[in-house]
């Protein structure tokens, strides 16, 4: 299965611009409200057309400005998945999963409601309105919707935005069970990074209206290339730099010296870590000595498992401060201490 889209649009607000291939896997589009990911997706449905570029689907052409082609949503296979599930409440369970199912026999029909009821656990809800289900049982019905078309690509808007934490833990489990029995492209759009990571195989990170390049998923994690990649993946900790050798930078946010385990990337000009990539420390005696500082304890908050705890450097009061996340099994740290901290030389990453 093979999607390209590479598509431009002006919404006056923001000008969208996205280059994407995508052979296999499940496809992320990670990043705040208003970015253009959801967009995107729409434009791959046929819902909102382009101003010029290509969308080609399994080598079918779904759109290409030059050449006029824009298939109608109903003619794309796609099965979208909307946010707000966007079912029709006059209308029964059974009758909103047959709205794709025009070309079908009733006896045709009967068999595809009956089966993605039975693969959603709503069996006997077919009579039932969407009004009467519960929201974790209205997001299984649209699911069963977008699925029973049998589509080529299956498009999914943040589907557990509207659940509680509970339920969408849930439901991701049987989401990511269902997703593996499926043939098709999948794009997924969410702003939640945790859910990206464990869902998506790839991600294109969007950034005011500009699709970034794609990058697999753990590679976007462990080494983000921008600062949008970096915030958006839930990165605490970034300094401007200067820098000293191929392998060592001044962070000047913080006020020390660093070393990265890889070379230094042409152009750097920032350098970040993740908060449970600083490990406190006994004693400088513990472990190498690169990258060991010994820095104060300026605000600790507690959190539901953790402590976050803000430190700083002794030698330079305008630093900025650095955040750590701590186990709640070690002795709880206070205002005015004074601690060892290891920054993970291999976790240190630099970007422009």
């Amino acid at each position: 299965m093979s999607l390209i889209v590479d598509i431009e649009k002006d919404f006056g607000s923001f000008y969208l611009k996205a280059n994407i291939k995508q052979e296999k896997g499940v496809l992320g589009f990670l990043g705040e409200s208003g970015c253009g990911k959801s967009m995107t997706l729409k434009c791959i449905a046929g819902i909102v057309k382009p101003d010029r570029g290509r969308i080609v689907l399994n080598g079918r052409v779904l759109f290409d400005s030059e050449k006029k082609i824009n298939l109608q949503p109903q003619e794309r296979k796609v099965g979208y998945l909307f946010q707000n599930y966007a079912l029709f409440p006059h209308m029964t369970i059974k009758e909103n999963i047959e709205i794709g199912l025009s070309n079908l026999s009733k006896e045709d029909k009967d068999k595809v409601v009956k089966e993605h009821l039975t693969k959603m656990k709503l069996e006997g809800f077919e009579n039932r309105y969407p009004h009467q289900l519960s929201g974790g049982q209205q997001q299984r019905i649209a699911f069963a919707r977008a699925l029973a078309c049998n589509p080529e690509i299956l498009l999914l808007d943040e589907p557990f935005s509207a659940l509680d934490n509970h339920l969408k833990s849930n439901m991701e489990n049987e989401l990511i069970q269902i997703l593996k029995d499926y043939q098709g492209s999948i794009v997924y759009v969410t702003h939640d990074i945790g859910e990206c990571y464990r869902i998506c195989d790839d991600i294109v990170v969007f950034s005011k209206g500009l699709g970034l390049n794609k990058r697999e998923k753990s590679e976007l994690f462990k080494h983000p290339m921008s600062m949008t990649e970096a915030t958006i993946t839930g990165c605490k900790n970034i300094s401007s730099i200067d820098i000293i050798d191929k392998n060592k930078v001044f962070a000047k946010d913080w006020g020390i010296e660093c070393d990265l385990s890889r070379k230094i990337i042409d152009g750097a000009k920032y350098v970040g870590i993740r908060a449970h990539h600083i490990r406190i420390i006994e004693n400088d005696l513990q472990f190498s000595r690169e990258n060991i500082f010994k820095l104060s304890v300026v605000k600790v908050f507690e959190s539901s498992f953790t402590y976050i705890v803000y430190v700083q450097n002794l030698k330079d009061k305008n630093s900025d401060p650095i955040q750590l996340e701590v186990d709640k099994n070690i002795s709880p740290l206070k205002v005015g201490d004074e601690i060892f901290v290891k920054f993970d030389e291999n976790c240190l990453f630099d970007f422009c």
